[in-house]
């Protein structure tokens, strides 16, 4: 990029400098060339313009034939001191907002634009160029970040039984159905407690486990609810209606025992329950085959079923 001391010297640093009749002279010797097909000529001419005279008009179209030529940081370089004066000119925004984004600088390409769009809402090319850098920014691709979430997702992947367990807690989590890193993140402490001959110890075990590789139980639910359960809600809607998914627990009259179960998993309404599976509610300390079954049936009634794992 062109240095500072050639800009200031290109805009006028020193008053001593200016000689406005010489600096025309040459910017009508470079406009000439310019319609004659000689850029390189042109542009020696725009630059002792430019030398002599900080107009602007002078250095726009210095900065214009660069741009042309190829030389895109000494034309960011004079579009940037000519977008900090009072009320730069809508050509300089638009060029400057091109030029940075091509460099892949979309968040300065956006302040040039909306410096136009502030003062002029209806500008037919900024309103165009904005579009054009909004739609840049959606297909923008972070190949650090892909390799990040590639990762990532590799690691969610990978089956518990690869870690380091004991049999009690491996055999747990299998009857859970909790086959991957993944569906682990997504469960919280509570839920693995309230499971049949599942500890404090086999807890604590899991939980230096996964501190290990930075991560803890639960950092898979977003706001309390599981991104597994809001994609079987969207299901559930085209199977039941909106005012039965809502309907509380209690149109079901279950007995005490397996109003008790779910309680402890935190279901209060016919979608909650819809979301749990069959190893979920048997997982509860004494939730038993009679309480599965007359949840099963009470559900049927509504037109529901418990959730079923894909094997």
């Amino acid at each position: 990029m062109v240095s500072q001391d050639v800009l200031d010297v290109m805009i006028g640093a020193g008053d001593s400098a200016k000689n406005p009749a010489g600096a025309e002279v040459h910017y009508r010797a470079g406009l000439e060339a310019e319609r004659n097909g000689e850029r390189e000529q042109a542009i020696g001419e725009f630059r002792a313009a430019s030398n002599l005279d900080d107009n602007p008009e002078y250095l726009f179209r210095l900065a214009y034939l660069l741009d042309l030529m190829g030389e895109e940081d000494e034309a960011i370089g004079i579009y940037e001191q000519l977008s900090k004066r009072d009320c730069p000119h809508v050509n300089v925004l638009l060029n400057l907002s091109v030029l940075y984004e091509d460099n892949g600088e979309v968040g300065k390409a956006e302040k040039c634009l909306k410096q136009i769009l502030e003062t002029n809402p209806t500008h037919p090319r900024a309103r165009l160029f904005w579009k054009d850098t909004l739609a840049s920014k959606d297909m923008y691709y972070d190949e650090e970040q892909a390799r990040d979430r590639a990762k990532q997702s590799a690691l969610l992947d990978t089956p518990v039984t690869d870690f380091e367990l004991s049999v009690r807690a491996r055999n747990c989590l299998r009857k859970m159905q909790i086959r991957t890193l993944g569906d682990l993140l997504k469960i919280s402490e509570a839920e693995l407690l309230s499971y049949k001959n599942f500890g404090e110890t086999s807890l604590v075990e899991i939980k230096h486990m996964l501190s290990s590789k930075g991560l803890k139980l639960g950092q898979g639910v977003e706001g309390g609810l599981g991104r597994h359960r809001k994609e079987v809600y969207a299901e559930l809607a085209g199977k039941a209606s909106e005012a039965v998914l809502n309907k509380p627990i209690s149109v079901l009259e279950l007995s005490v025992r397996a109003r008790k179960a779910l309680s402890m998993l935190g279901i209060h309404t016919l979608s909650d329950l819809a979301t749990r599976t069959e190893a979920e509610l048997m997982g509860v300390k004494n939730f038993g085959q009679t309480s599965l079954d007359e949840i099963k049936e009470k559900l049927t009634d509504h037109g529901l079923e418990l959730r079923q794992l894909l094997v």
